[in-house]
This record gives structure tokens, C-alpha cells and sequence, in this order.
């Protein structure tokens, strides 16, 4: 079996049809030598139902990596999607965001050793969101900053990383940002031996900067940040948030000072139990 170039991790948690649109954006992307980890946080059947349905009709291989539902453990279930992913290269994103035709390609070109990337999404209200439909995405007008602007998206300067396609304009954009780059869910990358070193994500790592933790302690590491958020671009489709208390925030927030305070590259709460090795 052929190694794929790139394995995909998307997160999910009961949300089928933002799932099926964000499916059908990966089986629009213009290579397709990946394959696709579903890590689902404990979605019911009709999840499951979904992907059996969908996986014989789409251009990549698509595995589904579940636990029960047990409150929010995104770290978890994205724990068990590295260890079941096959590259070496591995692409994190949300099962609410549907990317750009060139995403996957984007991360491969421009990954590098020593190095994870951080990239860009544009969010949706809701009456847009609910106007992305698979001829849509087909078409690639999920995209198209005219067409979204024509269908009610706000103006305002997130819209630039739709305007940057590839060439002179997202590389000066990435340059000029005053954004640093981040490792944030919805659209970050980086070698598999780099987040195995860092023990993968913290487990206890609740709602609110989760993804920001184990970017901290990569670049700890001496991995660092390469910004790309006007490079590789998805769209964030919007959804309520009933599950985000204060107190997941606060807790992370502490575990987060913890990894600043002391220069912390690993965690005992990670991919595996304990001290390193």
C-alpha cells in the first residue's frame, strides 16, 4: 500500500451536515494523494452512518476514529488520529471548515523541516453558511470572495485571505501580518515525529486555546511557526457553542502558563502516559 503524502485529521462532534460539506471540499482539492482520519469526539450513529455512505464514493481513503461521548475531549480523540494516521506529514482541521482546492497542495509546498504551519480561515455567518452546498463547493464558490460577497458576507479584513490567491499577494501578506503564526485547529500542520517528540496534544486540555498549547511547546522545542494564513485558506461555517464554559478556559489558561513558565516541551497527559522516556 502506497504511503499517502499527507494524512488529514478533521475533528468532528455531531454535525453531519457541515461534515458532508467539508468531505466534499477535500474530494474538490487538485492533488489527492492523502488520505482522511475522521477523529470524531463521540458523535452518535448518524456520524458513522454518514461516512459508511460516503466513503465509497469519494477520490481518497476516509477512516473513522471514535470514542464514546464523554464531554469535551477533542485532544483525546486528535491523540488517536495521529496515532492512526500513516504519513509523516499531518494536516489538522475541523469538520465545520471547507477548504480552498489548493489546501492540502499549500501545506505540502510550503512545509519544511524543523518547522509547523499555521493557516488562515475566513468565517461565515450563518445565512452564508447554509448557502454552501455541494454544487457549491464544486464549483469552488465557496471561496470566491465575489460570490460569498453576493450572498451576504460582511466586508471586513478577513476576507483578505480569500483575496490572496497563491502568488505576489499572499507572500507579502504573510510577511506583512502582524499576526504571528499559531498552531490553531482549524487549519495548521506539521511533521509527525515533531508532535510525537512533544507528547501530541495535552488530554486535559478542555475548550479555549487547546490547540494553542501544543503550539507553545513545540516551538519549546525548537519547532517553529511558519505562517501560511494567507496561503492555505479554508472557510469556517458557523454553529452554535453550547458546550464553552468559563471555567474550561481558566483551567487551560493555567495549564498554558505552566508550558510558558517553564519552558515545557512535553506532557505527561499526552499521547502517552507519564514522563518522557
Amino acid at each position: 500500500m502506497t504511503t499517502p503524502a499527507a494524512s488529514l485529521i478533521i475533528s468532528t462532534y455531531n454535525n453531519t451536515d457541515w461534515l458532508q460539506r467539508c468531505l466534499w471540499g477535500y474530494a474538490q482539492q487538485d492533488r489527492l494523494d492523502f488520505e482522511l482520519v475522521v477523529a470524531d469526539d463521540g458523535s452518535g450513529p448518524a456520524t458513522r452512518e454518514m461516512l459508511e455512505a460516503m466513503a465509497p464514493t469519494l477520490p481518497y481513503p476516509l477512516r473513522h476514529v471514535w470514542h464514546e461521548d464523554a464531554g469535551f475531549r477533542k485532544c483525546t480523540i486528535l491523540n488517536r488520529g495521529i496515532e492512526d494516521a500513516r504519513s509523516d506529514y499531518l494536516i489538522f482541521s475541523d469538520g465545520d471548515c471547507v477548504p480552498r482546492a489548493d489546501f492540502v497542495s499549500q501545506h505540502l509546498r510550503l512545509r519544511e523541516s524543523g518547522r509547523y504551519l499555521g493557516g488562515g480561515y475566513c468565517k461565515l455567518p450563518m445565512d452564508v453558511s447554509l448557502k454552501i452546498d455541494r454544487e457549491v463547493i464544486a464549483r469552488g464558490l465557496h471561496t470566491d470572495l465575489d460570490w460569498l460577497k453576493i450572498n451576504g458576507l460582511p466586508r471586513n479584513k478577513r476576507s483578505l485571505k480569500l483575496w490572496a490567491r497563491p502568488g505576489w499577494r499572499e507572500r507579502l501578506l504573510n510577511a506583512v501580518t502582524p499576526t504571528p503564526p499559531r498552531w490553531a485547529g482549524n487549519n495548521a500542520s506539521g511533521w509527525k515525529a515533531d508532535l510525537v517528540r512533544v507528547n501530541g496534544f495535552d488530554e486535559r486540555m478542555t475548550y479555549g486555546g487547546e490547540d494553542l498549547e501544543l503550539g507553545e511547546r513545540l516551538a519549546n522545542a525548537g519547532v517553529t511557526g511558519k505562517q501560511i494564513r494567507f496561503s492555505a485558506v479554508c472557510v469556517h461555517l458557523d454553529h452554535a457553542r453550547g458546550y464553552v464554559k468559563p471555567e474550561m478556559k481558566a483551567a487551560n489558561q493555567a495549564i498554558r502558563d505552566a508550558v510558558k513558565a517553564g519552558r515545557r516541551t512535553w506532557t505527561d497527559y499526552g499521547l502517552v502516559p507519564g514522563p518522557p522516556p
